[in-house]
């Protein structure tokens, strides 16, 4: 991963204001973390503390409640989480714009500065607390539970191979922080990762690439909510990230395992798998909490037999959370009325139940090899809190026939694209 920007894909877009908006935004929005933070979280608590008649907060502010000391422990973890977050976009921003050499604090052009709206700043809140379930040692039960069962199956892909015929060529949309992508790396799968959030795109090229140690962060993932605690101390948890160096394991030597390539693409997952030059590129496909991202899961399983060779396998584990039930992206028009039929954001939505599911991809022209439901899979899970939940998976895996017909991608609406 030595290219400037840490991934792939910026090159032809930067240049476009609209993609300039959403790349300042998402970096903004890290900056502005730390004070929206404080305000939402410790400020405005204080605020409603203060209103209480008098001999009530004297009595919540004295032991054992001690509910003001709780509030500075929360800005204190509110600026480690902070901490992060400026690193990310120190690494990130010299991606975009030019930075003045030795510059520390880092800050954006003029023009952008303020720029992320209360949503994307949420997106950067929620991305700092994603750092646990992908980078903690904390986390490593979560990821064996959703990563696991891909790695599995890919692994034993592996070993059915002769030696001779190289790397597996295995692509992940929707990588996230990247921590999949990097597993599969050592353990010699050449790796493509696909992303299209830019908030998880700084974070995942800052862990990967910029991150000096092993430990050099605490994030507190749960300070942002105040309900369900069993006691202070678990809200008050912090985790070290990431548990392992990336580039200390990547400079290992071990020659029972060598190590697989690993590259990031900024990109559309649709626009740009869908296009020729990535007809039938990749031994597998892997997604993890994936598919329920898609408005329209018909085109996600064509494009992903589009790209896969034949006798290519996609390998599945997540839940069917439907990311636009609420939320039609075909109603998402600019200023003057146009609405953008492109990728992610095509018109029309639909929603599907696990069997429904498993029907289209047989549809597609899959064949389905392996089945199971009903897997635990948490997410950013506290596993002290008060209130548990937690997804029950479908794990599958899917085989693209030998056989299989490749149809360019110039069908019309009315014509099968891969019969």
């Amino acid at each position: 991963m030595a290219d400037e920007t840490h991934w792939v894909g910026v090159e032809d877009t930067i240049e476009d204001p609209e993609e300039l908006r959403v790349i300042f935004n998402a970096l903004d929005s890290y900056l502005q973390y730390g004070r929206h933070a404080h305000f939402n979280f410790t400020h405005t608590r204080r605020q409603a503390f203060y209103a209480l008649p008098e001999v009530h907060w004297k009595r919540l502010a004295a032991p054992p409640f001690n509910y003001l000391d709780t509030l500075e422990k929360v800005d204190e973890a509110i600026d480690s989480n902070s901490e992060l977050a400026r690193c990310i976009v120190r690494t990130g921003l010299p991606s975009f714009v030019n930075v003045p050499p030795g510059q520390e604090h880092p800050s954006l052009p003029p023009q952008w500065a303020g720029c992320a709206k209360n949503q994307d700043i949420d997106k950067a809140r929620s991305t700092i607390r994603q750092f646990y379930r992908d980078w903690s040692a904390a986390g490593a039960s979560e990821r064996e539970a959703c990563y696991g069962p891909i790695m599995r199956v890919l692994l034993a892909e592996k070993a059915s191979k002769s030696p001779e015929s190289g790397n597996l060529k295995v692509l992940v949309p929707g990588a996230g922080l990247g921590r999949l992508v990097f597993e599969l790396c050592l353990n010699g799968f050449d790796t493509e990762g696909n992303e299209i959030s830019y908030h998880q795109l700084l974070a995942s090229a800052y862990i990967l690439n910029c991150c000096e140690r092993a430990g050099q962060h605490t994030v507190y993932p749960w300070i942002h909510g105040f309900s369900n605690h069993r006691s202070r101390a678990n809200q008050l948890r912090g985790y070290p990230v990431p548990d392992v160096h990336p580039s200390t394991e990547f400079a290992r030597e071990n020659p029972g395992q060598p190590l697989g390539t690993m590259s990031m693409v900024a990109a559309d997952f649709l626009c740009l798998y869908s296009d020729e030059a990535h007809a039938e590129t990749y031994d597998a496909v892997a997604t993890v909490f994936f598919l329920d991202t898609a408005p329209n899961l018909i085109r996600y399983l064509e494009t992903i037999f589009h790209c896969l060779k034949p006798g290519g396998m996609l390998v599945n584990n997540g839940p069917l959370l439907w990311h636009f039930e609420n939320s039609h992206p075909g109603s998402r028009g600019d200023a003057d009325g146009e609405t953008d039929t492109t990728g992610i954001a095509d018109p029309g939505t639909f929603e599907l139940t696990d069997d429904e599911v498993m029907a289209l991809v047989q549809q597609v022209g899959f064949e389905v090899l392996d089945r199971q439901t009903g897997l635990e899979a948490p997410y950013i899970h506290d596993a002290e809190s008060m209130l548990q939940t937690v997804y029950r998976a479908s794990s599958w895996m899917a085989r693209k026939p030998l056989t299989a017909v490749r149809v360019k991608n110039n069908a019309t609406a009315n014509e099968p694209r891969f019969p």
